[in-house]
Order: C-alpha cells, then structure tokens, then sequence
C-alpha cells in the first residue's frame, strides 16, 4: 500500500481559545485562520493527488457531528467513535487496528494550523519512506523561538539514504533557560504530535510496552460494531483501558525512534496569543476580524463577532466578544485564559 492514511485525532475543549472555543462548538471546527475552519484545512491538506489515502477520524461521541459536517468526501471517511477519552495511545491503536498491517499512518491533531502545505506534505512523503523501513517518526517542527509550551526532540545521527534523523532524546517542556539554549544549540526541534508509521510496526511496540493498553484495544475493536461509515469500540472492552499518550506509551520506549525536520510555519494555535502569531498582522502587528478600530495600537488582536470594538494606545492587548461574552487580556496573560470559570463550565 503506497497511500499515506491520515489518522485525524479530534477530542478537546480548546479551553484557552474561550469565549469563540466552547464544549459545543471547540476549536477543531471554528474557522480561526482564514474561512477553513482548523480541522477541514487538515483534512483537506491531505490529498489523494498528493499521494493521501481516505482519512480515519477519531473523535467523541460530542464531536461526530461536527466531524461529519465538515468533512471535504464524508462518504469515502471513515469516523472511529471514542466511547470516552483515553488518550492518544488508544486512539491511534483503535485506527491502526481497522487498517492493513503495511499501512502507513500519517497521524495529524485536528486543530494546528500549517502555513507552507508543500512543505508539510513533502516532509509526509519523507515521513512515509521511513515508516515503510520501520521507523516510528516524529516531525521535527522548526523551533523559531525559546518556546516552553512545548516538547522538543533531540536530533540524534543521519539515516543514511533519507532526510531523517534518529531520535536521540525526548525532552520535556523545559523552563526558559532551557528553552533558550535549545534553540541556540541548533540540533533541538518542537515535537508536534504529527508522527508517520506501518499499522503493525506501531502495534508490535505498542503491545511491547503496553501490553494492558495493547489487549483493551484489541478487545474493544473485535467487540465493536460498523454503522454506516461510523465504527464504535466496545465500551466495556475500551473502559479497562488506563489513558497514555502515545509519546510516553510508545515513542519514547521505542528504539526505533525517527525525526524528519519540517519548517512548515507551524502553529497549534493553543491560545489566543498563538492565533494571533499565526494570522496576517499590519505594520504595528495588530490583526482584527469583525468590526474594530484601533488607533496608536501595537501587537493588539481583536476578534468580535458583532458589537465594534475601539482601542486606543493600546500595546500586547487581546480582546474578544462572542455573543454574550468578552474576554480582554494581555498577550502574557493568554495561557491563563482556560483557567477562567466561563472557560471551564461551557
């Protein structure tokens, strides 16, 4: 099997992108760059022309829906309900488990946004040649700043015959200091959560370090039913299961560990100060949708979806009005926005 299948993971709240981000409607499915919302640009990045097989959803009960609606060819889809939230690492096992042995996944979070799609893509197709030689691989995102919202992945030596790298360290978010000096060693980049893998090189590892996890999975795909285009795991069987991510789970026990670098203007978009980063700004690097205007303003983002919204002499200010809510903070203030009573109750 040549195609690369993408494995969309789609769960979360997108707590910190609250008030436009709430249990109803999260941030996968909210236009946040550009009319596409974030979790269509990421199907739709992913296509049969470029070499992409049909895309396997996973998400909840609370998102299938959503999925649905927005999916580019929902006939040609494939949408694995979660019965609850367990993770990562079940929810790649559940989608490489419905899926050939030699099958290269090519697992994507639904709600980052990637600016240059050319070079996501090429670096998949780089991704995808690896897997196929057994590698479990992470993109190694361009580190452009000392984040420390982020993991980072050490290079380790060349794969001779590739682009890619072994994995020589899996680091923690690390404090600023570390940060900073992460990025002027050079041989530092972001970890993602985007990893490219055969279906039965993920489970041989998986069943290797988690054989419980491993087992539960197994149990709940065999017990499971088809409904249309729906898949459903057997609740009972999928309950026994114990939440991991995949990183701790498998990529970090593996010794097959893979990176292939990717500049590919990359953003999670996980908070308000992020989306603002990642949109078009003017001189002052002010961005506004929805009836603003801002006067002497510098680094101000402003984003309503009615009511005007004036500012003036204004410098690293976030406002945002959705419906009968309005959240106004500083840029240094935005990862605290998913602590907020509104963000966490709707």
């Amino acid at each position: 099997m040549d195609t690369i299948i993408p494995v969309v993971l789609c769960g979360g709240s997108g707590t910190r992108l609250w008030p436009r981000s709430r249990k109803t409607c999260p941030k996968p499915f909210l236009p946040l760059v550009g009319d596409t919302t974030l979790f269509e640009a990421t199907v739709l990045r992913c296509p049969a022309e470029a070499g992409f097989g049909a895309p396997i959803v996973v998400t909840g009960t609370a998102h299938v829906e959503h999925v649905e609606a927005q999916l580019p060819d929902p006939a040609h889809s494939t949408v694995i309900v979660e019965p609850e939230g367990k993770n990562t690492a079940a929810a790649i096992a559940l989608a490489a488990l419905r899926l050939p042995e030699d099958a290269v996944m090519l697992v994507c979070p639904s709600d980052h946004h990637i600016g240059d799609v050319e070079a996501f893509q090429a670096a998949a197709r780089e991704a995808a040649a690896l897997a196929r030689g057994g590698w479990l691989v992470s993109f190694g995102i361009a580190a452009t700043a000392p984040e420390t919202g982020f993991g980072y992945l050490r290079r380790g030596d060349a794969i001779p015959g590739s682009g890619g790298f072994a994995v020589a360290q899996f680091v923690e978010k690390p404090d600023l200091q570390r940060a900073i000096g992460f990025l002027a060693d050079g041989g530092y980049a972001w970890n993602g959560g985007i990893f490219a893998f055969r279906a039965g090189t993920f489970l041989a590892e998986l069943a290797a370090h988690r054989p419980a996890l491993f087992e539960a999975v197994r149990a709940a795909v065999a017990e499971g039913r088809e409904d249309g285009t729906r898949f459903h795991p057997d609740a009972a069987a999928f309950a026994r299961i114990e939440g991991e991510s995949v990183d701790y789970a498998v990529m970090e026990n593996t010794a097959h560990a893979a990176m292939v670098p990717a500049a590919m203007a990359w953003s999670d978009i996980g908070n308000w100060q992020a989306l603002h980063e990642a949109l078009d700004r003017d001189e002052g690097g002010n961005a506004a949708r929805g009836r603003a205007e801002l006067v002497d303003c510098t680094n101000v983002l402003v984003d309503s979806d009615g009511p005007r919204v004036s500012v003036i002499g204004a410098s690293d200010l976030i406002v945002v009005v959705d419906k009968d809510e309005v959240l106004v903070c500083s840029a240094a203030g935005a990862q605290k926005v998913g602590k907020l009573a509104g963000a966490v109750n709707q």
